[in-house]
């Protein structure tokens, strides 16, 4: 269900824009969809096998949730809830992430690879990392941003120059509200209203 997106500006955020709010629905509905996930972000590199279980999904899935609790008391200007960071605490602790390691190609070239394959909590530790490397760096933190599209709810980093970035990203809702705003000026109807 849908494209999965990678506009957040960290691995976190790109999970918590795997839940689809408008219609509800869930892009991480399958283990393939769950590798694909993993493929995007780099934690992973392309075609290194990803464990195909529902324990990862279910991981994932529950690690979301938390994150969007966070997310939005950030947003909010609340406390996150202590239970909600106790348990990605937890997470980011149950195993050691996947190690990356350089592997000299055909061609010469570097590429990257991880030095054993990953397990689950691994990757969810290393997903749970992030976040706590966010929500713990007051200037990250302050730099958290909910999408303006209309019927867009994605979260990014605003990392522009002067902090004025409105949209998840330009390329789909600043081209739909640009496409929106021609509209209403060029279409009388629209304009009268």
């Amino acid at each position: 269900m849908g494209e999965l997106r990678f506009d957040g500006g960290r691995m976190c955020l790109d999970l918590v824009a795997t839940r689809v709010a408008r219609p509800a629905g869930e892009r991480l509905d399958r283990v393939e969809r769950v590798a694909e996930w993993m493929y995007g972000t780099g934690l992973v590199p392309p075609g290194t096998p990803v464990p195909a279980t529902a324990e990862l999904t279910r991981g994932l899935q529950d690690l979301r949730t938390l994150l969007e609790a966070m997310v939005s008391a950030q947003l909010t200007g609340t406390p996150p809830p202590p239970d909600a960071v106790a348990r990605v605490n937890e997470v980011a602790r149950a195993a050691a992430p996947p190690v990356p390691r350089a592997v000299l190609g055909e061609d010469g070239a570097l590429t990257r690879a991880l030095a054993a394959p990953p397990d689950a909590d691994g990757l969810l530790a290393a997903v749970a990392r992030d976040a706590v490397d966010l929500f713990t760096d007051p200037l990250a933190r302050s730099r958290l941003r909910r999408c303006e599209g209309e019927n867009c709810a994605l979260v990014y980093l605003d990392t522009s120059r002067g902090r004025r970035r409105r949209w998840c990203s330009s390329e789909v809702c600043g081209n739909r509200e640009r496409v929106a705003r021609h509209r209403r000026r060029t279409t009388p109807a629209l304009r009268e209203a």
